[in-house]
């Protein structure tokens, strides 16, 4: 300001940096939003006329410096700066959060009031504000919440004299949320419900209404009710799409049956687990004169049932895949499609689409077909039935199980030795007594009868995705017309980061594993490490951890391999009853056998990336129900000793997971009474700051249950002896 214009201030210098700052504040903290001259005075506090003067000198200045925008009617408006961003809300606690945009290459970091009145995962317009005194992290601040990642939560709900609360199930939430008096819904003291936003200012709690009672807090059914609204899984389908699906027929015309390559006189059967109930795929074998295999790999015809733009399309579109909690399933479609009409039931004829192989005694492709067929299944096998086949060499259709069994090991080793990983993960299972309390844990083993059936879904989803990308080949029976792309939906699994490697190697040093993923051969070396450590305690976290330092797969219209697989292209094809993607590519594959140009690329990747986000979204509430389940029978342990290895180390605790039953809790290193502990991030481990005792990754650790939280799904453990 000019030395004229400080003769001519209505108002002190100070005084003008107040009321300059809290008109920055106001703006920049109710980003989008305009104000009056009147509103102005009264947001900051003004009242006399010669502050009001002031306040007009100061909104003028703030206009031309850029800083607001005068709009039509008069009000003011913050304007954008180049330091705005878009991003997603990672929140740690409720006191700290990252935002990760792609215009920035690293999250921004913000804390306390900044963060505003967002929740984790809500989509945010952040100020960058600077970076942090090491100059290593950007700082912001949320300036605007563009979209929630959701409205309604869940909750136990405790009632008060004067008004009641619900705390959240989920961790990432870290408020309470205020019920006022009429707004409980008929709920009682400590029983789980649904709750609504109706408000939540800067600076105070959140306000929600119960909108739905689930039932008693940690009773099977509410719990998994719980973990279903969490996630925002259906409870049913509509009316509307029952009735829809009423109107299908199950009986197969004549006409429909011209129109397939007819498979019912060759020998077909569906090989799956004990308790299944839809059957997604079938195998065929037969002898062929020149000595040689034609093998059949025959998938549910999905396609044929749901039709494009039904509301049964919709529906499967919107669900994107089928959700296996711990003691049911969600599924994709409704029971007459799933467990019925498209399910390849023994004894039936059914609709199918089908990948033909003709195949040789060396596991060598030598013609392949792709088409719709038309199947009767001799027998429904479940593993346990195929495993002893292939033990004894007795049983239903043993000659066709051996010899499948025996394709499948040389298709296997060459997948192998073509750079495929061996991740052989361990699968918990529960025991459950008729009210879904577990009885035990049981841990799965896969054995050759899983690994026959995988290895031909994998032949069949890898063959058609070459197939369409190649567009025809030497070997193939049928072919499709040539055209330099043809959109088409890829299962892709990028190479991992070269950071995350070098960190599971260190990992994998702290178990006394040498291994060296920076150079060389990573698949072949992540495999050796997989067969030294199969059979050990120390599997499950290894194998856990080698799988979390690998890139996430996805569905994308994207041509790019699968590295895990070893695979320069690979799509799902098997599963078109619990996967919407492989509905889709069963539609592709028809239509581009008929001579059909390439479609619609944006529409299929919005597909495809839905499709992706459903199938985290199945994922993260399958685990959640099984953490649900590993908690409450860790309740009835309490007290007892167990093994257990360190399986990662925090700031705030030590996890352990116990060898027994696969369940991981953790250690406080508040409860930690004998040192005071520190947490050293380098070396993955926290040291006592007097006696310098170190606890470790990989550490071989004694611990008892001191606590279990079944609303949070979290195990306390205590060390029995370090």
């Amino acid at each position: 300001m000019t030395k004229k214009n400080k003769k001519n201030q209505i108002l002190s210098d100070g005084q003008y940096a107040m009321i300059k700052a809290k008109l920055r504040d106001l703006f920049e903290n109710n980003w989008g939003r305009a104000y009056s001259h009147k509103q102005l005075m009264k947001k900051i506090g003004l009242r006399d006329s010669k502050s009001n003067k002031a306040l007009t000198e100061i909104l003028n200045t703030l206009e031309s410096e850029g800083k607001i925008g005068r709009l039509r009617n008069g009000n003011f408006r913050g304007q954008q700066s180049e330091q705005v961003v878009i991003g997603v809300l990672d929140q740690v606690s409720s006191r700290l959060g990252y935002v990760t945009t792609d215009l920035s290459e690293q999250d921004i970091r913000v804390t306390g009031y900044n963060l505003k009145d967002a929740f984790h995962r809500d989509t945010v317009k952040v100020m960058i504000t600077g970076k942090s005194k090491r100059g290593d992290r950007l700082k912001g601040k949320i300036i605007e919440i563009v979209k929630r990642n959701r409205t309604e939560f869940v909750g136990r709900i405790e009632i008060l004299p004067r008004y009641s609360q619900v705390v959240p199930d989920f961790k990432k939430i870290h408020t309470n949320f205020f019920i006022a008096v009429g707004d409980e819904g008929g709920a009682n003291h400590n029983e789980k419900v649904i709750i609504k936003i109706k408000e939540w200012r800067v600076g105070q709690t959140p306000q929600a209404k119960v909108v739905k009672v689930l039932g008693v807090a940690g009773e099977n059914e509410t719990e998994i009710h719980s973990i279903m609204a969490e996630f925002g899984l259906p409870f049913s389908f509509t009316s509307k799409v029952l009735k829809e699906v009423e109107k299908i027929p199950e009986e197969i015309g004549p006409a429909e049956v011209n129109n397939r390559r007819d498979f019912r006189t060759i020998d077909t059967f569906t090989i799956d687990p004990i308790d299944a109930k839809d059957f997604d795929d079938a195998l065929s074998l037969k002898l062929l004169n020149n000595g040689n295999y034609e093998i059949g790999i025959h998938i549910a015809d999905v396609s044929h049932y749901v039709k494009p733009e039904s509301l049964l399309e919709h529906e499967a579109i919107e669900r994107g895949t089928s959700v296996y909690l711990v003691d049911r399933t969600i599924p994709m479609l409704p029971e007459k499609l799933s467990n019925g009409v498209c399910s390849l039931k023994p004894n039936e004829d059914k609709l199918t689409y089908s990948a033909v192989f003709e195949i040789n005694d060396k596991a060598k492709i030598l013609n392949q077909w792709f088409g719709r067929t038309i199947i009767h299944s001799n027998r429904r096998f479940n593993y346990d039935e195929v495993q002893q086949i292939i033990e004894s060499a007795e049983g239903d259709f043993a000659n066709e199980v051996i010899i499948l069994n025996q394709l499948a090991a040389k298709l296997r080793k060459r997948r192998f030795e073509q750079g495929a990983i061996n991740f052989e993960t361990v699968e918990v299972k529960f025991d459950l007594d008729k009210n879904g309390k577990p009885l035990g844990i049981i841990t799965k083993v896969r054995k050759e009868a899983h690994k026959l059936v995988e290895e031909f879904m994998l032949l069949a989803n890898r063959a058609v995705a070459n197939f369409i990308y190649q567009g025809s080949s030497a070997n193939a029976q049928n072919k499709i017309s040539q055209q330099k792309e043809r959109v088409f939906v890829y299962r892709t699994h990028d190479s991992p980061d070269g950071e995350k490697l070098a960190n599971f190697s260190m990992f994998a040093r702290r178990f006394g594993y040498e291994i060296n993923l920076g150079t060389g051969n990573v698949a072949a070396n992540l495999n050796q490490l997989m067969s030294e450590i199969e059979g050990k305690p120390e599997q499950n976290v290894l194998e856990s951890l080698a799988i979390r330092s690998m890139a996430k797969a996805k569905y994308t219209t994207e041509t790019k391999g699968h590295f895990g697989l070893a695979f320069a292209h690979y799509t799902h094809f098997t599963s078109p009853i619990r996967r919407y993607p492989d509905v889709m590519v069963h539609r592709l594959l028809q239509h581009y056998l008929e001579g059909g140009k390439s479609t619609d690329k944006e529409a299929n990747e919005e597909k495809c990336v839905h499709s992706s986000e459903m199938e985290k979204r199945a994922a993260d509430a399958e685990r959640a129900s099984i953490k649900y389940k590993q908690v409450e029978f860790m309740q009835l342990m309490e007290k007892k000793e167990f093994e257990g290895l360190v399986s990662g180390v925090t700031e705030w605790g030590i996890f352990v997971e116990i060898i027994e039953t696969k369940c991981e809790g953790m250690v406080r290193l508040t409860d930690l009474r004998d040192d005071f502990y520190e947490y050293d991030e380098k070396n993955f481990s926290v040291v006592g700051k007097k006696t310098k005792k170190t606890i470790t990754l990989g550490d071989s650790v004694k611990v008892r249950v001191k606590k279990t939280d079944i609303d949070r799904r979290t195990i306390d453990l205590e060390f029995v002896d370090v």
